[in-house]
């Protein structure tokens, strides 16, 4: 089944109490979201550990996060992406409300 979509489309018109999270393909070891934040951030002391490794891009916005052992943020524009290896703890510090950040998860094993 072919599937299109755009990125950019339907996003909020105003900051939401919570990031939206949409799943655009999940298949056994692979799973790609597009995640749109309107200034949410980690709460503080909790820290993602995840089991697979994530390709993250961001495609509007601004963002930053912190990675477990490392003592600068790491800011992430449009069109930077990193790629956090499973169980690299990590944890958004911030993102840019409006307009909204939009990213591009892709998890993997």
């Amino acid at each position: 089944m072919i599937k299109t979509g755009n990125l950019r489309s339907g996003l909020p018109a105003r900051p939401l109490p919570d990031e939206v999270v949409d799943l655009l393909v999940e298949h056994p070891g692979l799973r790609i979201e597009r995640i749109v934040s309107t200034g949410q951030a980690t709460p503080e002391g909790q820290w993602y550990d995840q089991d697979s490794d994530e390709l993250v891009l961001v495609v509007d916005g601004t963002a930053r996060l912190s990675i477990e052992g490392e003592s600068e943020e790491r800011e992430l524009g449009e069109g930077d992406w990193i790629l956090l290896p499973a169980h690299c703890r990590h944890r958004v510090t911030w993102t840019r409300a409006e307009p909204p950040t939009v990213w591009l998860a892709i998890h993997f094993r």
